[in-house]
């Protein structure tokens, strides 16, 4: 039963990733659209429509979360780690206001769109799918087909976004309307779970109830290897006070990280629980547009010139 119960918090998101906004709360005329993924699941979402020769895709984290945000509302109070929600629109509202079309899309098993694996999301590997068919419904667009594209990869949104490069058939290396990418916050399954400090006997537990009822290995399943593939400029934003925070970890991606990057760690000042001072940097993006805009418009609008990799302290 405590298997079963810490699971599903770990790996099923259920109906804890409602939609609770749309973009008219900001003003954005919008479009509700939907496409399917290789594997037969249809994702939902929204188009807000900009400039037909720039387009930002932006995916959501995972787990109790949807294209909207996070809400707390209807979570049980150890998923209400902080006092408001995450509004992901705000991002949305500012990429349009600089000229950016925006798509933002539910991953499967979150908001509206369809279920997959009976529910257990994969942090990456599977919901690359979803990544790259949101490509896919943006290049076979017949306003947008040929504009340049930046992706906006917030979490498991980066390491679907990571796995999408390095699929061998379909995947995104080499797709040349790709122009850059901006990561936030990568962290993969393991270091999940070491951040929690679970007890042994408690993850054996776990480990047991994913093992008899999936057959995805979270350890070795990951998309940690693919990040080698990754073949366009990206920007790296990590809070340094994350609850969750490997920073060696974080480093090893950045330096696998084979063309233009940059790392740019961030320091929200500090809050109650772990979990909230993850989830303070999704609500400082929203909020501090400057770096995210200067990395897209650098790679989308520039001349592409190259420029010294950097860390930035």
């Amino acid at each position: 039963m405590i298997g079963r119960l810490l699971a599903n918090t770990l790996v099923k998101t259920g109906p804890n990733a409602p939609l609770f906004d749309d973009p008219s709360q900001y003003g954005l005329a919008y479009e509700d659209v939907s496409f399917e993924a290789s594997d037969g699941v249809t994702l939902r979402g929204w188009l807000i429509p900009g400039d037909t020769d720039r387009v930002i895709i932006q995916s959501h984290f995972g787990l109790f979360c949807s294209r909207a945000g996070y809400t707390r509302e209807g979570k049980n109070p150890l998923l209400r780690p902080i006092p408001n929600d995450v509004e992901f629109l705000r991002q949305a509202n500012y990429f349009h206001a600089a000229g950016y079309t925006v798509l933002v899309y539910d991953f499967r098993n979150h908001g509206e769109s369809d279920e997959a694996k009976d529910g257990f999301v994969t942090y990456g590997p599977e919901e690359a799918k979803d990544v790259i068919a949101a490509v896919d419904f943006i290049t076979s667009h017949p306003t947008y087909g040929q504009a340049s594209i930046g992706l906006m990869s917030i979490c498991m949104g980066q390491g679907a976004s990571v796995s999408a490069f390095g699929r061998p058939d379909d995947g995104l290396k080499g797709n040349p309307a790709i122009r850059c990418m901006v990561s936030v916050q990568p962290l993969d399954y393991p270091h999940f779970l070491s951040g929690m400090n679970m007890p042994g006997f408690l993850q054996s537990r776990v480990d047991a109830y994913i093992e008899a009822n999936t057959d995805i290995d979270y350890y070795t399943d990951s998309w940690r290897p693919h990040v080698e593939d990754v073949d366009v400029p990206t920007l790296v934003i990590q809070n340094r006070n994350d609850g969750y925070l490997d920073e060696d970890f974080v480093k090893g991606v950045y330096d696998d990280l084979p063309g233009e990057k940059e790392l740019l760690w961030i320091e929200v000042p500090k809050r109650r629980t772990r979990a909230a001072n993850r989830l303070a940097a999704y609500e400082w993006i929203g909020t501090n547009p400057e770096p995210i805009l200067a990395w897209f418009d650098r790679f989308i609008e520039a001349d592409d010139q190259p420029t010294p990799t950097t860390e930035q302290a």
